[in-house]
């Protein structure tokens, strides 16, 4: 069912937001985690129907008040979140994820960050949690610009890597920042690396 509807919507969304993806063969087989800036409500749309392995998604409630596209959504692997409550229910379809051998997909800022040259946001614990319960790669996600109809845009994908230092270990406020913090580090030498690469083709 989900290749079915990914076919149907691949083609008008290849139309109006045209994207490339740079190292694709850096997402390794299995489960892991794909950690993206987040610039637009489409990111994640536009990365399902250019990738062809399913992968799940932490989407806000709010995006599912529209029966429609709340559906689509869930087509595409959404699962619904409440970010304003410690959403026990949606951890547990992640790590669930993760232990099926699938491949979940975050926003580590937890809302679009809305400035001119990307930069990213405060990092949430998410990733890091779920990275290390699960014992998964994490793998770092650059998207250049917001989506926009008919705007040439490039994704860009880093080397995964892991938290290893803090598996066994009791995940504390302190551990936490800690591995936030490589998390951010990973993401931000990704954007670095992605602007680089976009200037010197100018």
């Amino acid at each position: 069912m989900f290749h079915f509807i990914q076919i149907l919507a691949a083609l008008p969304i290849k139309i109006f937001f045209p994207t490339k993806i740079v190292g694709k063969k850096n997402i390794p087989k299995g489960a892991c985690i794909i950690s993206s800036n987040h610039t637009s409500n489409m990111d994640a749309v536009v990365f399902a129907v250019n990738t062809w392995e399913k992968k799940y998604y932490l989407a806000k409630k709010e995006l599912f008040k529209n029966k429609a596209f709340g559906g689509f959504l869930k087509s595409l692997g959404a699962i619904k979140i409440d970010r304003q409550a410690n959403d026990i229910t949606a951890i547990k379809q992640c790590l669930k994820v993760l232990k099926d051998n699938k491949k979940l997909f975050i926003f580590p800022e937890g809302t679009r960050v809305k400035n001119e040259n990307m930069e990213l946001g405060e990092v949430k614990h998410g990733v890091a949690m779920f990275a290390v319960k699960a014992k998964v790669p994490i793998v770092p996600m650059f998207i250049t610009k917001k989506p926009k109809i008919f705007r040439r845009n490039k994704i860009f994908i880093g080397e995964p890597f892991e938290l290893q230092e803090f598996y066994g270990k009791k995940l504390a406020s302190e551990e936490l920042d800690s591995a936030g913090d490589i998390v951010a580090e990973k993401m931000n030498e990704l954007r670095e690396k992605a602007l680089n690469s976009l200037t010197k083709k100018k």
